[in-house]
């Protein structure tokens, strides 16, 4: 075996040019491309399968019996062949017959071979094909043998695509399957509306020469190629149109990172060295990445991926000449973007005065693109599957983010009926802004404390324009989150400070770092062996913090720096038992010490709380309130916790209730025992900002909501129509002979007495 994977894939692809040039038949040349590949992996079979009418059918072996060609065939996701097409994914099988998806072929004589190998034949980022090898002995076959096949499937794609040999759809077609109106679900980014034409982000870049000529040619392309790409994000970051501070400024300062990693060139370096062209090399390098994204459950270090995706985009438009992406060629009229995944970069190209909406085929909550999306305002849809087969270019579409819904090519009603919505929801935003200045105050003279929940340095916002009365849960681990490295203390102290320059005379109640479980940070060192099967109850949040502690440590002084003079919340999420608690606290006072001792000014107040999430800490507060100063019930988790019911299965929606006698009865239990321990007690999470389980809170005392900035101002108008007197009699008799859920009851409840719902 040769000694790297580029020698190896170099040594076949010197000897496959020659096959390729001929003016043999296209079965011939296929013949002659296993033979080739067997004996340069000294493997006793290789064999070709590629899509033909929508099954997998053998076209060429060396090894198998001959009998087999054309006869053999698999559906998609039908043994190792067709589970390698269907999910485009890489199998290496020291026992081929143990993997749960083998299946037997008698006519192939493949009884005789145990150890197998087989990489995806990728064209237009689908498999056509599958190329794989087997033998006799038992034995798993090399990263280098792998990396060869992988770079060999890919001349592959462009010898049978050009012979004509696979199917011709797979997504080449820019129509879409139907011409009728369409709705389709997604999940929602970014909140908001938007009406416009779809406008593709980019055509597709077909490569057509795969083999170089001269790699040194090759190479200088690429070389040169970088240069121009870097540049223009340089440009890009300088021209970003947003105001000073944010953490979209962290995220392009993360993806020129990406940009300028040298690893990333040295693969593709790799791949010329192999004897591919530069886009070639690019794509290769590229398909790799895609097949790591199907295989990494951890949505964080996908988003990282999907940001290398990008770059690659951008790197192959460069090398290849065609540079015209929608932004370059400009928007024309209202627009609602369609791309299977953005980076941020290529978002910040386009005209925002034209760009409504955008639409995607992957995309997170945490990405890059969505944070600068929400920076721009910028509605915006994600985990629309094949949308790309849907909708042509220039249809019409209606986005509404908040249903999470697209409608493509609507009819007249629809039109109408989405603008009535959209002037709606204006006028219930106009009515809610002028809610800003009143307080939330029951019709019986209660004041209710409405604060909001943030993550990032811009939505500090939000207190001006809904008028709250602080942030009630600042979420810190959102800037741990968008960085590619550990944020140093002195980045986390400029945010920390900056929020609370901005908030005012407004308190601020800092959350510290809730990372771990399905929050993986890439840049922590995790052992791939200790994977959790249910990372909501894993090794997350305080746990992770105090035996990491030298993170606490860095965040604790960073918070204690940046409110020097001030008053200073910090809550503990998590929180399972006293004990944990009290070191937490403790960390943070040993800091304020050390600071303390070296001049360093410090807070005028700390106050220190503590998330109720675990319902195991209910059965200890009375150990613990006397530490505290106050305490936040997180009904997300609590929640979840309490009826053993994952929030996100389907099947347990129905279980997930917030309006159960027994959530109300425990968050009862726990406020009136914090109340009478003089403690602050407040509830964040959901469930405070919906309009009817935000009224059952007040019904059995809670007086402290910590909710979205959206939900502020119907959560205000509920309020201040609400006789809170009434409905804690109420609320107190439903639950002394509750129903299975009080949902019914309490919704009849406002409608008799005018309670504003809406």
């Amino acid at each position: 075996m040769a000694v790297s994977a580029a020698a190896s894939a170099r040594e076949i692809l010197t000897r496959l040019h020659d096959v390729m040039a001929s003016r043999d038949r296209a079965q011939s040349k296929l013949n002659g491309v296993v033979n080739i590949i067997g004996e340069a992996l000294d493997s006793e079979v290789c064999s070709i399968y590629l899509l033909r009418e929508g099954v997998l059918e053998l076209f060429a072996t060396r090894g198998l019996d001959e009998s087999a060609v054309h006869v053999t065939k698999l559906a998609m996701g039908e043994g190792l062949v067709g589970t390698i097409a269907a999910n485009v994914e890489t199998l290496n099988l020291a026992e081929a017959a143990t993997h749960p998806d083998f299946a037997y072929r008698p006519e192939t004589g493949e009884e005789r071979y145990h150890s197998f190998a087989g990489v995806p034949i990728i064209r237009r980022e689908r498999a056509v094909g599958v190329l794989a090898v087997q033998h006799a002995d038992p034995r798993r076959y090399e990263d280098v043998e792998i990396e060869a096949l992988q770079t060999v499937a890919m001349v592959l794609s462009e010898l049978i695509a050009n012979a004509g040999l696979i199917d011709s759809a797979g997504g080449s077609s820019t129509r879409p399957q139907s011409t009728s109106t369409e709705r389709v679900t997604g999940f929602k980014l970014v909140d908001g509306m938007a009406a416009g034409v779809a406008v593709f982000h980019q055509p597709r870049i077909h490569i057509e020469h795969t083999v170089a000529e001269d790699i040194e040619a090759e190479r200088h392309r690429v070389y040169a190629a970088f240069d121009k790409m870097r540049d223009g994000i340089e440009r890009m970051a300088s021209q970003a149109e947003f105001g000073v501070g944010g953490e979209h400024e962290e995220v392009l300062e993360t993806y020129k990172m990406f940009a300028y990693d040298e690893g990333w060139a040295r693969r593709i370096n790799e791949a010329i060295d192999s004897g591919l062209t530069a886009e070639a090399a690019i794509e290769r390098v590229q398909q790799r990445t895609r097949m790591r994204m199907r295989e990494i459950d951890d949505p964080l270090l996908r988003d990282r991926m999907h940001d290398l995706e990008d770059l690659s985009n951008r790197l192959i438009r460069i090398v290849s000449g065609q540079l015209g992406t929608a932004a370059q060629l400009g928007l024309r009229q209202d627009s609602i973007l369609i791309a299977r995944n953005l980076g941020p970069a290529e978002l910040l190209e386009y005209d925002r005065r034209r760009l409504k909406g955008v639409v995607l085929e992957d995309g997170s909550l945490t990405a890059h693109v969505t944070i600068v999306a929400r920076a721009m305002g910028v509605p915006m849809l994600g985990r629309v599957r094949d949308i790309r087969r849907l909708i042509a270019e220039g249809d019409l579409l209606l986005l509404d983010a908040s249903e999470e819904s697209l409608v493509i090519r609507p009819s007249g009603g629809m039109e109408e009926s989405f603008d009535a919505k959209l002037l709606v929801t204006q006028q219930r935003r106009a009515k809610f802004a002028k809610l800003k200045n009143e307080l939330p105050v029951t019709t019986d003279g209660h004041r209710v404390a409405l604060m909001v929940n943030a993550g990032l340095r811009d939505d500090v916002g939000a207190l001006e324009v809904t008028g709250a009365d602080g942030i009630g849960l600042f979420r810190t681990e959102f800037q741990f989150l968008v960085s590619a490295t550990l944020p140093q203390r002195e980045r986390q102290m400029r945010l920390y400070r900056d929020v609370l320059d901005a908030a005012g005379d407004r308190p601020v109640t800092f959350r510290t770092v809730d990372v771990g479980g399905d929050k993986t940070l890439p840049y922590l060192n995790h052992d791939e062996d200790e994977a959790e099967e249910n990372p909501a109850m894993g090794w997350r949040a305080l746990r992770l913090a105090l035996e990491r502690d030298a993170l606490l440590k860095a965040q604790a002084r960073a918070l204690l720096e940046a409110a020097a003079g001030r008053t200073l919340n910090v809550m503990f999420p998590m929180v399972s038992e006293p004990w944990e608690f009290d070191e937490a606290r403790a960390i943070f006072e040993r800091q304020r010490e050390w600071l303390g001792a070296r001049g360093h000014k410090l807070p005028a107040e700390i106050r220190y709380g503590a998330m109720l999430e675990v319902p195991a800490l209910a059965e200890s507060l009375d150990v613990l309130l006397p530490r505290m100063e106050f305490l936040s019930i997180g009904t997300n988790d609590l929640t979840q916790f309490l009826f053993a019911a994952d929030r996100a299965h389907p099947k347990l929606a129905m279980r997930y209730d917030w309006l159960s006698p027994s959530i109300l009865r425990f968050v009862r239990r726990i406020a009136d025992q914090a109340r009478a321990a003089d403690v602050q007690v407040g509830v964040c999470g959901e469930m405070g900002g919906r309009p009817l389980e935000a009224m059952a809170l007040i019904g059995i005392g809670i007086d402290r909501l910590s909710i979205t900035p959206a939900a502020v101002g119907p959560i205000k108008a509920m309020i201040r129509s609400l006789n809170r007197e009434k409905l804690m009699a109420h609320t107190e008799a439903l639950l002394q002979h509750p129903p299975r859920t009080l949902r019914q009851d309490l919704k009849a409840w406002a409608e008799e007495n005018g309670v504003e719902l809406a």
